[in-house]
């Protein structure tokens, strides 16, 4: 099950969701179900198998940029998105999510060897079931929104964690498994928010057998081998670090936890896991076991680790920047090349009924891609007729050049046009 971050949360966030290769044959085109999963929505008339026709191919997966930029009336995927699909940064081993990735890879070889199977290339399209139904996310939850979530259509969607791939890897007799991804959602603009990042999760199953002999019921048992094997991945990423564990919900583990450690002078959540809700066991065929879970935001991670400031960094390919990284190489200190100055443009607006932050960010995005480094509302008021405006502040920075006044005014004016247009605001 997926977890923490507030560079990106996965499932366990409290600020996601609830406001968040061994032995395995690669695709060879992107098929996010078993064939008995997709038999099994066969009946839904807006679920359509992907298809081999002008794909993208990028880091082992295939996607037809149709089967995830629709005209349909529920498609809410921008050409920004796609474009971003099968990048994968994750499988780069000299990229600093690839290098935090094969170090924890390198824990669990070590302390389990041989036993945890590794996914890092499971297709990011994946059915509305996969991504909220099977981890018991409530049909009404706000995290099924339009606003939330990108929806290829109203029974598929670009994944929002990990966790979307855990009940059919479990269905598929996988007990131990690692899953590394890249993941979606529609969100905020700042340093350490991005549609697309990539999150880990890991689940362990124990049968009976495990912990008959231990003299503990079998939700304790699995706890505490939990509890032990995360606090030597803590230790195996940042040393030996001053721990606590905090009690915390969440709808799919029972007891959950977040373990915090305490690093550079405070204290730090580095993920969210629990003891696996055996409706999800059971769903999955294995009612007579229990099994642990936990998730953490490689971004998160990969920002403390090697002091990288901004989160557009990741994506970059100056060379200034994918120079430093080197494989194997663990928390080397990221040292910045430039520091070139933001400009802020304002704008202002009476909003409607359906205006929403999320949507707002999205139109800016789709104009300015990785040019905008923040927006942030600065003022909020509502008139005697009852009319609510916005003001909201952009800044426009690039990490690798300096920006030009008559560039920046420009997008300026195209943000203002579309933002009218298309969230149907007025304005001021």
């Amino acid at each position: 099950m997926a977890v923490v971050s507030s560079a990106h949360s996965t499932i366990f966030s409290k600020t996601s969701l609830f406001h968040h290769i061994n032995g395995f044959k690669r695709f060879s085109f992107c098929l996010p179900f078993s064939s008995s999963a997709v038999a099994s929505l066969s009946s839904k008339k807006k679920w359509r198998q992907p298809v081999a026709s002008s794909v993208l191919e990028l880091g082992g997966i295939k996607i037809a940029k149709d089967d995830v930029v629709r005209d349909d009336p529920t498609n809410n995927v921008p050409d920004t998105i796609f474009s971003k699909l099968g990048l994968q940064l994750h499988r780069r081993n000299n990229h600093p999510l690839g290098i935090l990735k094969n170090g924890i890879y390198e824990y669990f070889d070590t302390n389990f060897p041989n036993m945890f199977h590794k996914f890092d290339d499971l297709c990011p399209v994946v059915s509305v079931k996969q991504n909220f139904d099977d981890v018991l996310v409530p049909a009404d939850h706000v995290s099924r929104s339009y606003n939330d979530t990108y929806y290829v259509d109203s029974q598929t969607v670009l994944r929002c964690h990990t966790s979307a791939h855990q009940a059919e890897l479990l269905r598929r007799g996988h007990t131990h498994f690692l899953v590394t991804g890249d993941v979606y959602r529609r969100d905020s603009i700042d340093s350490t928010h991005y549609p697309v990042f990539h999150q880990m999760e890991g689940v362990r199953v124990f049968t009976p057998d495990n912990w008959e002999a231990s003299g503990l019921d079998p939700t304790s048992y699995a706890a505490e081998d939990l509890k032990k094997s995360l606090e030597g991945l803590a230790r195996h990423l940042f040393g030996a670090v001053e721990m606590r564990w905090i009690d915390a919900y969440f709808p799919f583990t029972n007891p959950s936890y977040e373990l915090e450690i305490y690093f550079q002078g405070k204290w730090m959540e580095v993920l969210g896991c629990g003891v696996m809700e055996q409706e999800i066991l059971k769903i999955s065929g294995r009612s007579n076991s229990v099994a642990w879970a936990f998730g953490l935001g490689l971004e998160r991670l990969a920002m403390v680790l090697f002091d990288i400031p901004d989160i557009r960094l990741f994506w970059s390919t100056d060379e200034r920047f994918t120079s430093q990284f080197s494989e194997g190489q663990m928390g080397v200190k990221f040292k910045p090349f430039s520091k070139y100055p933001p400009c802020y443009k304002d704008m202002s607006f009476w909003i409607n009924d359906s205006f929403t932050e999320n949507n707002l960010c999205e139109v800016i995005r789709g104009i300015a891609g990785d040019l905008i480094e923040e927006v942030s509302l600065i003022d909020n008021f509502t008139n005697k007729k009852g009319m609510t405006s916005h003001c909201y502040r952009i800044a426009y920075r690039s990490m690798e050049r300096s920006l030009t006044d008559e560039e920046i005014n420009d997008l300026q004016w195209q943000v203002r046009e579309q933002v009218q247009n298309k969230l149907n605001v007025v304005l001021r």
